[in-house]
Order: C-alpha cells, then structure tokens, then sequence
C-alpha cells in the first residue's frame, strides 16, 4: 500500500474513533458523521450537545510526538471558513457555534481540545 493510502486509512481511522469518543460523551453526530464539504474548506465532524453546535477538525498522526505539529493556524482558517459557510443552515436559534480539535495517534485515548479559533 502506498504510504498516501496508509496515511488516508489512518485518517480515516482518527475519524471513526473520534466519532465514538464523541458519542460515549454524549454529543449527537449531525450528517451521520460525514464530511462536510464547501468550496472554502471541509469540517471532519459537526456534532450538537446542549446549547453548543461544535465543528471539529480531526488530526491523527502514527506517534504522539507528532500530533504537535499537527493543527496550526492555516488549517483552522480554512475550517473557520467552512464554518461560516455552514453554520446558518445548521445552527438553531439558542445554539452558540465553537470549533474544537480532536487529536489521536493509535494506542492512545484521543485528546479533545474545545473552543480552538476566535473569530
């Protein structure tokens, strides 16, 4: 397997996990757990709780070393600018929006980071 497809796999991987951490923390998974696409960027995963319609960006890496490296602030512009794109259509009257990052490398529990980019 070429290593683009072992890295999109484990992306993939990342994803799936970070969709039952969610779940077992009891956030509702909004579009099935699809990616949601738009012309400025694509969000992992959109997930509702209470009050909070949260966007979260997914990095999985092979080693927790890595996993530093992996958000900054490029990435996160460009899901800000998805987030613009689909929050009115999501987002209900008495929700507040936050984007947050899910980092995970295997064998380790993933790391929820809330509320990464202030507008």
């Amino acid at each position: 397997m070429k290593q683009r497809q072992k890295a999109e796999k484990l992306g993939r991987m990342g994803e799936l996990i970070a969709l039952w951490w969610l779940r077992f923390h009891g956030w509702h998974i909004v579009k099935n757990g699809k990616r949601a696409k738009t012309k400025q960027g694509e969000i992992d995963i959109i997930a509702r709780r209470g009050g909070i319609l949260a966007f979260i960006e997914v990095k999985t890496r092979r080693s927790a070393q890595n996993l530093d490296d992996a958000i900054d602030k490029y990435r996160l512009r460009r899901v800000a600018a998805a987030v613009h794109s689909l929050a009115p259509r999501l987002m209900r009257p008495d929700e507040s929006i936050r984007i947050d990052v899910i980092l995970w490398c295997p064998w380790h529990w993933p790391h929820h980071i809330i509320n990464v980019w202030y507008d």
